[in-house]
């Protein structure tokens, strides 16, 4: 029987992890999986020994609260890795727990596999000595596996695993099933997939968004949801809880919070401004620390500025507004020249496959 461990400690994780298991399974019939993680990698047959809500946060200082928790399961972890209760660890994305994760199975014998790299080439190129204990690294941007290989670190570009997602419907068909009017211009608004930055963001999407409806009193505003944020007086806005693939699809810009959305706006074709704020403390310390000239994917993917980034203090609703308002009209200059850009990502996300090919790394470190 073939035990693996496999760890993800966010949501967005989860989802990769459980694509991971499923093609997994397909591989070593008789897997045994347990893990750290969330429903997704439940439903994909794995024994979630601890939920990953637990340990979910975003931010430096927002962070320092679950420390204690880390350390715990971190115990817990190390022991069973020196049991050998498994034949291979898969860590996922989390660098922060994951790092240390990968040194105690590496310790006790135990291969690992890191499957979304830790973005040092954004925080600093000296961490790379971070991922020794790591045989494979598995990575889903195209720039990283040149720059990780160049230090020394085993990588392997797998694709992107937002290019397996289905196909969205068509833009007017989308916007019935959410019951917007086909027919008029939409924006979307995209704050975040954690109720922690629902709330940092919404005031600032909610006021960007009225002052679009004022300038184009024909707009009409739909935001994805997320369960468990709170998304108060919304006014005329259209609250979607449900896929946040259906909201991309029937827009016609969006306005997008750092990170992989924007990368999935960009695979749905929807121009962008791109936002974020995090706590003052954690923002100090991260502008301190970055080594790359934009936050925003989608910029660094393409090499240039694709989608302007208002972020912290300039993440503004004046300026948030003012940058998306001409998204909204398919002929104007900037919305025509953001799409090349957008087509530019889109083709180096690679080819659909990418935990297949993860799941066949793993294979090779089983044998």
């Amino acid at each position: 029987m073939t035990r693996i461990y496999i760890s993800a400690g966010e949501p967005s994780a989860d989802a990769h992890a459980a694509a991971v298991a499923t093609a997994l399974r397909r591989r070593f019939p008789d897997l045994e999986l347990e893990a750290l993680g969330g429903p997704l990698l439940e439903r994909a047959g794995a024994r979630v020994l601890d939920r990953m809500e637990a340990f979910s946060v975003v931010g430096f200082v927002e962070a320092i609260s679950k420390i204690p928790a880390h350390y715990r399961l971190l115990n817990r972890m190390k022991h069973a890795f020196r049991q050998r209760r498994y034949d291979l660890v898969i860590l996922v994305d989390y660098p922060g727990y994951h790092l240390r994760a990968a040194s105690a199975a590496h310790a006790a014998g135990i291969p690992v596999l890191y499957y979304i790299a830790p973005q040092m080439w954004a925080w600093g190129p000296k961490r790379v000595r971070k991922l020794a204990p790591v045989e494979r690294l598995a990575v889903i941007l195209p720039f990283e596996e040149a720059f990780f290989r160049e230090r020394g670190v085993a990588a392997t570009f797998v694709g992107h695993p937002l290019k397996d997602r289905p196909a969205p419907p068509a833009r007017a068909d989308a916007r019935r099933v959410l019951g917007l009017d086909p027919a008029r211009p939409t924006l979307g608004l995209f704050p975040g997939s954690r109720a922690q930055e629902v709330k940092r963001h919404w005031a600032i999407f909610r006021e960007a968004a009225a002052r679009v409806t004022a300038a184009r009193p024909d707009a009409q505003i739909i935001v994805a949801g997320t369960p468990g944020a709170e998304y108060p007086e919304p006014g005329r806005i259209h609250v979607h809880q449900g896929d946040p693939l259906l909201v991309f699809a029937a827009c016609d810009a969006g306005i997008c919070k750092s990170g992989t959305t924007t990368l999935e706006a960009a695979i749905a074709d929807v121009p962008m401004v791109i936002t974020y704020r995090v706590h003052p403390i954690s923002s100090f310390i991260a502008f301190r620390l970055v080594r790359v000239p934009w936050v925003g994917l989608v910029n660094l993917v393409a090499g240039y500025e694709v989608a302007p980034e208002f972020l912290q203090r300039r993440a503004t609703p004046d300026a948030l507004a003012t940058g998306v308002l001409p998204l909204l009209d398919a002929a104007d200059p900037a919305t025509r020249h953001q799409r090349e850009g957008l087509r530019l990502v889109r083709d180096r996300l690679g080819a659909p496959g990418a935990a297949e090919r993860v799941a066949e790394l793993a294979a090779g470190l089983l044998r």
